[in-house]
């Protein structure tokens, strides 16, 4: 069996399918030691090379996990100051790699989805997709009425216009802190942050409850992961638009299906 050659780069984490068509135009992917051209298909049994390297992970099966992120890490491989990141807890993998679906800050905690695969990657993080990100949030002071239709109704930031699909107060507590309950569709740095700074207001804790229809279930507890299987798999899939992988029909390479046709007929 076989695939589109930049569907095989972009479900091993190189990027968008039309970021691919771009490398491959450009010359910086060959097939078996030949330049790559658009609308190539690859089968496993074939040699992908991208600016010099082999491309070894990209007919692996997909792996997925949902992890509950602690704060004090951060979602980078590497940090110059020497800060843990959620890589250092996730399992080792064997020409694989971990793509984080979206980010979390240092400070803040909660739902992070991690996938093998680049292309579902790309897809749940792109603002088209319409996904919402839950998240509790601890807020310095109370919200009036006139502030949450403000963050309903979108705010002007310094990276352009932001909103919370909803926000709802949570459980009281006492003292001068409270929570809200916010979504939103986008993953902009410390948007919802910023999107209670704009109203002259704090956030003192924050924590991702829920991505899509993913919520962390109660036995993950912060700093653990599990692995998304089965009919979890399928739904992830979905939210993103794509077919899941159990259930693709892939096209044979022309040379098979010359020889299938020329097969006589009995």
């Amino acid at each position: 069996m076989s695939e589109k050659l930049q569907k095989v780069l972009a479900t091993a984490g190189l990027g968008s399918r039309r970021a691919m068509e771009t490398w491959i135009q450009a010359g910086r992917v060959s097939v078996n030691g030949r330049v790559a051209s658009i609308g190539d298909r690859v089968s496993t049994e074939d040699k992908v090379v991208v600016d010099g390297k082999t491309l070894r992970q990209a007919f692996q099966k997909p792996r997925h996990l949902l992890y509950n992120k602690p704060t004090g890490e951060i979602c980078s491989r590497d940090d110059p100051e020497g800060r843990p990141t959620v890589f250092d807890r996730l399992p080792k993998l064997k020409q694989q790699r971990w793509i984080s679906v979206g980010r979390l800050d240092f400070n803040t905690s909660g739902l992070l989805l991690l996938t093998t695969d680049g292309q579902l990657a790309n897809r749940l993080m792109h603002p088209a997709s319409g996904i919402d990100r839950e998240y509790a949030a601890r807020v310095l002071g109370e919200v009036s009425e006139e502030q949450m239709q403000a963050l309903k109704d979108g705010v002007l930031l310094d990276d352009g216009i932001a909103k919370f699909s909803d926000i709802r107060k949570g459980r009281d507590e006492s003292g001068a802190n409270q929570w809200y309950y916010v979504a939103l569709t986008e993953g902009r740095n410390r948007e919802v942050r910023r999107l209670f700074e704009s109203q002259g207001l704090t956030v003192s804790r924050l924590k991702r409850v829920r991505f899509g229809s993913f919520f962390i279930p109660s036995a993950v507890k912060a700093g653990r992961y599990i692995d998304i299987e089965g009919k979890d798999v399928t739904e992830l899939y979905r939210q993103a638009g794509l077919t899941p992988p159990d259930e693709r029909v892939t096209e044979a390479k022309p040379s098979e299906r010359k020889i299938r046709s020329s097969r006589p007929k009995r």
